[in-house]
């Protein structure tokens, strides 16, 4: 006898029909909104100023160390009208500008000379690492006796400031650059200075930006060292004669004024290094 086929019937399953893409773009994450980066980057800032004006109000300490917002204010619409607050920014500026391209260009030159050659490593790099390890301020009385009292010892003071940062992260990026993206490259025909600016500059960008930083920090740093010593005009001349005159309200002013001026010369140099991912991209 023949057993009948019993079929089984499995649960068909239901093919869902696909939604149609949606036409609303994603947001963007909170911590990515162009706006919440600059609100972020002002809340310390904005703390630290109430927190100024707060201790001032309630005369916690005296005047003469710490003045309050409204007179670092007051000093700051007296520097105006006076004259002093363009032109100390004004020259201040120009001396680190022209101090910080020649002290970085010379870096970029030796750094590249020493990450490239051996000859150049054993012949510089010990001479160069030494004189890395001098003061600022060991360099002045030098400079004074060599260049006198102007324009020229400020600006070289400034330029050494700015050379070591960029020679150091050049010479020491170019020894890491991979071997065999450069052999490729002269299998290609290229050598010498074509090789050096078509691959392996490209290849050391994020490292040449980062010593131009620190290079433009140091610019400022050594601009107020000559300043102090050895000049009658800029925001180091200023800072040096407010303590002298018993100004407190004005240090804190050309403390601020430094702060911002150098936050902004900063943000020129990640201006430029966007322009240089597009120009590689």
């Amino acid at each position: 006898m023949t057993i009948p086929e019993q079929r089984v019937s499995l649960p068909s399953s239901k093919v869902r029909p696909s939604e149609p893409p949606s036409d609303v773009p994603e947001r963007a994450p909170l911590m990515s909104r162009r706006w919440f980066a600059i609100v972020a980057g002002f809340t310390i800032p904005g703390v630290v100023i109430a927190v100024w004006w707060v201790v001032s109000a309630l005369k916690l300490l005296p005047v003469s160390q710490l003045p309050s917002p409204e007179m670092v204010v007051l000093a700051l619409f007296d520097m105006a009208q006076r004259g002093w607050l363009a032109q100390d920014i004004a020259i201040s500026a120009q001396r680190v500008v022209i101090g910080f391209l020649g002290g970085a260009t010379l870096g970029l030159i030796f750094g590249a000379v020493v990450g490239l050659s051996r000859k150049g490593d054993l012949f510089l790099a010990p001479t160069l690492g030494a004189i890395r390890a001098v003061p600022s301020l060991a360099w002045i009385p030098l400079l004074l006796i060599w260049l006198k009292i102007g324009e020229d010892s400020k600006i070289t003071l400034i330029a050494i400031g700015a050379f070591f940062p960029v020679y150091t992260t050049v010479a020491s990026a170019l020894r890491h650059v991979d071997k065999q993206l450069v052999e490729a490259a002269r299998a290609f025909g290229h050598t010498g200075l074509r090789l050096f600016a078509t691959v392996q500059l490209p290849a050391i960008i994020p490292s040449v930006v980062s010593g131009l930083r620190l290079a433009l920090a140091q610019a400022w740093l050594f601009l107020v060292a000559a300043e102090l010593i050895a000049s009658s005009m800029g925001l180091g001349f200023r800072l040096i004669d407010s303590q002298n005159n018993g100004r407190v309200d004005r240090i804190f002013l050309i403390i601020i004024l430094l702060a911002i001026l150098g936050k902004a010369t900063d943000a020129l140099i990640g201006i430029f290094e966007r322009w240089v991912q597009r120009r590689l991209a």
